[in-house]
């Protein structure tokens, strides 16, 4: 079924994309296929994802809570990431794992909701749709 949702197709190629190049990142230097990426490309590849990331959430503006959390709560993240890599504080990498938890909580809750809701054609879990106009 066709829904024409530019959003989430956005959305998904552009994490997979990112989840495949810091799997790239992580693993071509131990296999010697290329350098290990320095503290400052880190820190430049988080937060460029944290910036995208924050579009993405103003547009979730649109949709409803449920996805506002979600992508809320990954801009956050990718910005805490950035951060811990920049001054090396554990304290903040800790901070960034317990609100990374937090993210991919919300995101499942959003994922089963919407598809909960859907197959019942009922509210069956609460997903705060945003009115048109708001």
């Amino acid at each position: 079924m066709e829904k024409n949702n530019t959003f989430a197709c956005t959305a998904f190629t552009s994490y997979g994309f990112f989840w495949l190049t810091l799997v790239g990142l992580v693993v071509m230097p131990k296999m010697g296929l290329a350098d290990a990426p320095d503290q400052m490309a880190m820190v430049a590849y988080l937060s460029m994802w944290g910036l995208f990331t924050a579009v993405l959430f103003v547009c979730s503006l649109k949709l409803n809570r449920a996805l506002q959390v979600v992508f809320a709560s990954l801009t956050l993240l990718f910005f805490l990431l950035a951060l811990g890599d920049y001054t090396g504080s554990s304290t903040i990498k800790q901070i960034a794992g317990i609100e990374g938890v937090f993210c991919g909580l919300s995101a499942i809750y959003a994922a089963l909701a919407q598809v909960l809701n859907e197959v019942y054609g009922k509210v069956i879990a609460p997903i705060g749709e945003v009115v048109q106009g708001e």
